[in-house]
């Protein structure tokens, strides 16, 4: 496929399949599952120190999101309302958990509780900043060069393997990758004049 078809082909899918999943189709929902599932497991992961508990949130925003996909109006939505989702159930676990604290002598897991529940109250993931930060790196990442940019897209919005990649643009892996990493580094770099690291990190997550 050449370059140019790939790029366009992206964003075609990925209405094609936002539409199918409004539409309650359970194989374009697997799709977003299987693309966001370890970012927010990552999101979570950075506040609870509990994999099974984090897993377990992430579960329960696939669900909501699944029982509330018709009131999502774009596909940028879909990732606002897993993080939103994510943000209000990490918050009572943590809640939870300061309060269960209050019968144990442990000081320091106390702050820290503290600061983790501090930095999730000021996170705000409503569509309209999710909007905002998606324009700015999709602008970033239509001014990366062309192979850089298809593999990027075919990788981060369709969830494609290397090595289908590679064979798709008849290229070898190692190509993939270089390109793959060659992407994240130069984003990382140019949109940390613009947010906090932490979201930066979120939204490039999806590896």
């Amino acid at each position: 496929m050449a370059l140019e078809d790939s790029l366009s082909h992206s964003n075609d899918v990925v209405s094609m399949l936002f539409i199918r999943f409004k539409n309650g189709d359970e194989k374009a929902f697997k799709h977003f599952y299987d693309l966001l599932y370890s970012s927010i497991l990552g999101f979570c992961m950075q506040f609870i120190d509990d994999e099974e508990q984090s897993n377990h949130i992430v579960q329960e925003a696939f669900i909501n999101l699944w029982l509330h996909r018709t009131s999502i109006e774009k596909p940028g939505g879909i990732r606002s309302f897993l993080y939103t989702a994510a943000k209000s159930r990490c918050l009572n676990h943590l809640k939870h958990e300061k309060v269960k604290r209050r019968y144990r002598d442990n000081h320091l897991a106390e702050k820290e509780n503290q600061l983790n529940i501090s930095i999730l109250d000021s996170m705000t993931f409503d569509e309209l900043v999710i909007r905002e930060m998606e324009e700015i790196i999709s602008q970033f990442i239509e001014a990366l060069p062309e192979q850089t940019r298809a593999i990027f897209k075919l990788k981060r919005f369709e969830g494609k393997k290397n090595s289908e990649i590679a064979e798709e643009l008849n290229i070898s892996i190692k190509t993939v990758e270089a390109h793959f990493t060659k992407a994240l580094r130069t984003l990382r770099k140019q949109l940390k004049d613009y947010f906090p690291e932490l979201l930066i990190a979120i939204f490039l997550q999806n590896l």
